[in-house]
């Protein structure tokens, strides 16, 4: 049990914001609650990569519990609705081969409450998309690309098994131009090049990767001359780079494409955006109305009251793809997810510091309310009462360089200015891939990644040996 002089922080959700949260706040001043359905956070950036055999699927991801952070309070479930003014999150046990436990609902209370439960793949309610094809959220997405692969390969290589029919197997569309879909073609085929065509000689001929998006374009959050070189690119790889494509329908064996018609496949991957969760619909909060239906909150992450204009809920805040700062329209990256944490978390650990330097005798804070600073009821709050440091600036976000791998050792890097062209080629590729290094935080692994990568260019990927 919780000392009951810590402050209770409940996070909602375990990955990029959440998983940053739970191991970096103070544990000695707080007592922290992850709830979430995934007992591990994906490391998304490497999901590719691990798909394709360049390093173990481990390296992927981070277990939520862990030896250094015993004190941490894990709770698989789903948060199903949230009680702001009983400060009680109201859960649900997430269990999918026991759907039973779902009904042995349960209120978890909290003191501070940060909701950073993420996104789910949208569909746009495409018939069928649901039911088959593989989405890249997590590590288990990646081992299903994996054995689709294979089982595929090993299909394709029965005697009885004719050429046209390989080809259709062999085909893997890839829905979604943006940059975890135009990665994942890139491994994919460096696969194919580098390894399928010496472990399946007979059939790697047949192997054919198409890219379908509605934009005009893939990689659109580049300017016109990159994205333009990586379609390029993929084309000169014989890689069918397909915009301006509207998918009515998929069933287990093929698309069915406006204007184009069914267009067999063997394996489908949907990368083509963000949806907001269920809870996102129960409680009550102010949500963006454009586009992607987002948590609105404050420059100090407190999350905004639905319908009072200026009102935030006392000691809530809400980050990662789930949430955006009122005005922003900040992009749904692990980048913005990452600084939003870091920026609790300094300001969390500060509040601590300074309430351990109080004098002694003096009287303990009022648990309910939370200290004046987190909950102040106007989105113009003044600067904490307890502290000179400690949520007294406000969120700022500070945009990085956008990099794709486009693949064979060629990627595209968005340039610093309006004004400028960019880089491609060789250097934007080792930019990418020390780049999704560094994602992942344990240095042990990212020390077994670059040794796995040593031994892929001695003998082989791993995927040609499973």
């Amino acid at each position: 049990m919780a000392a009951p002089n810590k402050p209770r922080i409940v996070i909602v959700g375990s990955g990029w914001a959440g998983f940053y949260l739970a191991e970096n706040i103070d544990l000695n001043a707080y007592s922290i609650t992850l709830i979430s359905p995934r007992r591990t956070s994906a490391y998304t950036p490497l999901l590719a990569s691990a798909a394709v055999g360049l390093f173990n699927f481990y390296l992927a991801e981070e277990p939520v519990r862990s030896k250094s952070r015993s004190a941490l309070r894990f709770i698989k479930a789903n948060v199903l609705d949230v009680n702001f003014q009983t400060k009680t999150c109201c859960c649900a046990p997430a269990f999918e081969e026991d759907p039973r436990l779902a009904n042995d609902e349960f209120d978890v209370e909290y003191d501070y409450l940060i909701l950073a439960p993420g996104c789910m793949p949208n569909t746009f309610d495409t018939p069928g998309v649901a039911e088959n094809a593989i989405f890249i959220k997590n590590v288990s997405d990646a081992m299903r690309v994996r054995k689709t692969l294979f089982d595929l390969l090993e299909k394709a290589s029965l005697p009885n098994v004719s050429p046209e029919r390989a080809r259709e197997l062999l085909h893997i569309a890839i829905v979604g131009g943006g940059p975890t879909g135009i990665e994942l073609t890139a491994e994919l085929d460096d696969l194919c090049q580098d390894e399928l065509r010496y472990t399946y000689p007979l059939v790697a001929q047949y192997v054919s990767i198409s890219v379908y998006d509605v934009a005009p374009h893939i990689l659109s959050a580049y300017d016109n001359k990159l994205h333009e070189y990586a379609a390029s690119q993929l084309e000169r790889r014989h890689i069918d780079v397909a915009p301006n494509t509207r998918i009515e329908r998929v069933d287990d064996q093929a698309l069915y494409i406006k204007d184009k018609g069914r267009v067999p496949y063997g394996m489908l991957i949907w990368a083509t955006g963000n949806k907001h969760v269920p809870l996102l619909d129960q409680i009550d909060v102010k949500l963006s109305q454009r586009g992607l239906k987002r948590v609105l909150t404050d420059d100090h992450l407190r999350v905004f009251q639905n319908g009072d204009i200026g009102q935030v809920h006392d000691g809530v805040f809400a980050l990662g793809d789930a949430a955006d700062v009122e005005g922003a329209s900040l992009p749904t990256t692990a980048e913005v997810a990452v600084q939003k944490a870091q920026y609790l978390v300094q300001n969390f650990n500060a509040l601590a510091k300074s309430r351990a330097k109080k004098p002694a005798g003096s009287p303990p804070p009022p648990q309910q309310p939370p200290p004046s600073e987190l909950s102040s009821t106007t989105a113009t709050a003044n600067a904490p009462a307890e502290s000179s440091t400690a949520f007294s600036s406000p969120f700022a976000y500070s945009q990085k360089q956008l990099v794709s791998y486009i693949g064979a050792h060629d990627g595209v890097i968005a340039g610093k200015g309006p004004n400028h062209e960019g880089w491609t080629g060789r250097s934007a590729w080792l930019a990418w891939r020390s780049g999704s290094l560094m994602w992942n935080r344990n240095w042990r692994s990212r020390v077994v990644i670059v040794f796995t990568w040593v031994l892929n260019r001695v003998w082989g990927k791993e995927i040609a040996r499973m």
